[in-house]
Formats: C-alpha cells, structure tokens, sequence
C-alpha cells in the first residue's frame, strides 16, 4: 500500500490546546517506521499550517473560531484529494476532530459518493443552534451531510472545498456513540445516518457492528473514509483525550474493528484524531492511534 501521513496540528475546533501536538505524539509514536515495517511505502507530507487566531470567539458569532477552521479545511481538503487521485491512502493525524471537515470533504473530491464509518463516543451532528458550546468539532458530520443552519454562519461549513453536501447521510455510520446532545438527536434521525451506540456493542458484538457498519457505509459507494477519534475508546485504554467518556471501546475491539476494515478492502483514507499528549500517560494513547493505523492496514496477530 502506498500510504501519505499529513499532520494538522489544530485545537481551535475543540477550543483547548494540547490536541495541537498530536500528530508530533503520533509521529514520535514511530507511525511511520511501523507502517514501513509492515511492508508499507509511506511518505510523511509534513503538517497542514494552521493560523493563529486573529481575534477571541465573538457572541456575534455562534461559531467558535469559524474562518480559521475553514482555512485549514480547505487545503487539507486539497491535499487530500490529490493523494487520493494519486493512489495513496491518506492517514490524517491530528488534531481535533473537526479537521475531518477537511479530509473528509477532500475524499468526496477525489471519488464518487464515498461512505463514512465514524467511530467517536460522540456523533458531531449538532450545528450552531443545537451546540451547547459552539466548538465546531462537535458540528463536523452533520456539516460534511448539509445539516449546517442557514440562519446562521453554518453554511460555511457546509460549503468548505468547493461546495457540498459532501456525503449522503444514509452512507454515514457512526460507531461507539454514548455521549449525544439533544438538539443532534433530531438531526440525526432526520438525516437517515446510522448510529451503533455502546449498547449495541453490547449486545451484538464489535465483530457484528463493524460487519454491519462496513456494509451500510459502502452500499453504492467507491470506498470508506474511516474517521477515529480516540475518545471513542474507554479513558482507560486512550487516557490522554479532552472530552473522555467513560464506558467505550477496549483497547481490543478497536482493534478488531480496524482489522476487519482493513480486510474489506475497501479503506480510501483513516483520520487519526483528539489525541491530546499533554492529558496522556506515558504516550499511550499516541501509541494506540499508532497501532489502530498498523491495524487498518493489515498487521494480523498472526
């Protein structure tokens, strides 16, 4: 497999810093050495420059930081597509989650009609009037599906690289959900978007739900985007993220559900995010994102 890393050193999505030096944790992970290992041709493309804020979060303005986390989507988007065109997988390290406005938008770019596996203890479907905090990484699904408001700075979001919706919702599955906003609720049952709670883990099994998952997201689809963020997984196993949830994914079934991506075959691009190193213990929870990639690339037990 020919693989492309890109960095986005950004917290202005989640508002806290810290998940900036992420991809530094994952890169000091030894990512690339690992993949290469494997039998991989991996080029790191350096990180996606993201600016410093011009002004503090106005009340005007029910998005926080809106203009520099479109920046930054655009020419991720942009990298993005040019590597899937070129066909290189991209693993995108960052970074909050809304850098996945960027890369997922940039995969919808490059091919017709990709689906979206979301695997997050929380399923980013709010927009500006359902957010209880106006942090845009909480927004980034339900925009890349065209459920931004369009009384408010929504559409901004919605339209990043070039115009959307990027992905049809009924494409869209979200996984390990057990942290979800009232306001969302709605949108996302509205929308026609799958959600797998922890509770249907429970019941029926990672093995099931990502057989599942995998099937609905890539029904009429060229591919899958996989979107990982590391609070997904129960604090103990990724203690170093900024919006821990107890209750979520072992450190096993994460796994599991990256190698059952991996044998599909169906991968197009992985994003890595919310690992923040300076709430981590000892670079674990780097590490996992390190060695969730080695699994949806095809490293095997045995």
């Amino acid at each position: 497999m020919q693989i492309s890393l890109i960095g986005v050193p950004m917290y202005l999505g989640a508002g806290r810093r810290g998940v900036d030096m992420g991809p530094s944790a994952i890169r000091y992970a030894n990512i690339r050495e690992k993949l290469t290992d494997l039998g991989h041709t991996v080029e790191d493309l350096g990180s996606v420059p993201v600016p410093e804020p011009t002004a503090t979060p106005s009340c005007d303005n029910p998005l926080k930081y809106l203009d520099e986390v479109v920046c930054v989507a655009n020419e991720l988007a942009k990298r993005v597509e040019g590597v899937v065109r070129a066909g290189s997988t991209p693993i995108i390290l960052g970074g909050d989650h809304s850098i996945s406005l960027g890369s997922g938008s940039g995969v919808a770019n490059a091919v017709n009609s990709p689906g979206i596996i979301w695997f997050d203890a929380h399923t980013d479907f709010n927009n500006s009037k359902t957010s209880p905090s106006g942090n845009i990484h909480g927004m980034i699904l339900g925009a890349l599906c065209g459920y931004g408001d369009p009384s408010a700075c929504d559409p901004a979001l919605v339209e990043v690289a070039g115009g959307g919706p990027h992905i049809d919702p009924r494409r869209v599955v979200i996984v390990g959900a057990r942290d979800i906003d009232v306001g969302e609720r709605e949108l996302l049952k509205r929308s026609g978007a799958h959600v797998f709670t922890m509770a249907d883990i429970d019941r029926h099994g990672m093995d099931r739900i990502t057989h599942d998952a995998i099937a609905l997201a890539s029904e009429g689809a060229a591919g899958i985007h996989v979107s990982f963020d590391l609070d997904g997984v129960d604090p103990k196993d990724a203690p170093g993220v900024g919006t821990p949830v107890p209750g979520g994914m072992t450190w096993r079934e994460a796994h599991l559900a990256m190698e059952l991506v991996a044998s599909s075959g169906k991968l197009l691009s992985l994003d890595l995010v919310e690992v923040n190193p300076i709430l981590d213990e000892r670079n674990r929870t780097a590490d996992l994102a390190a060695q969730l990639a080695l699994s949806a690339t095809g490293k095997r037990i045995l």
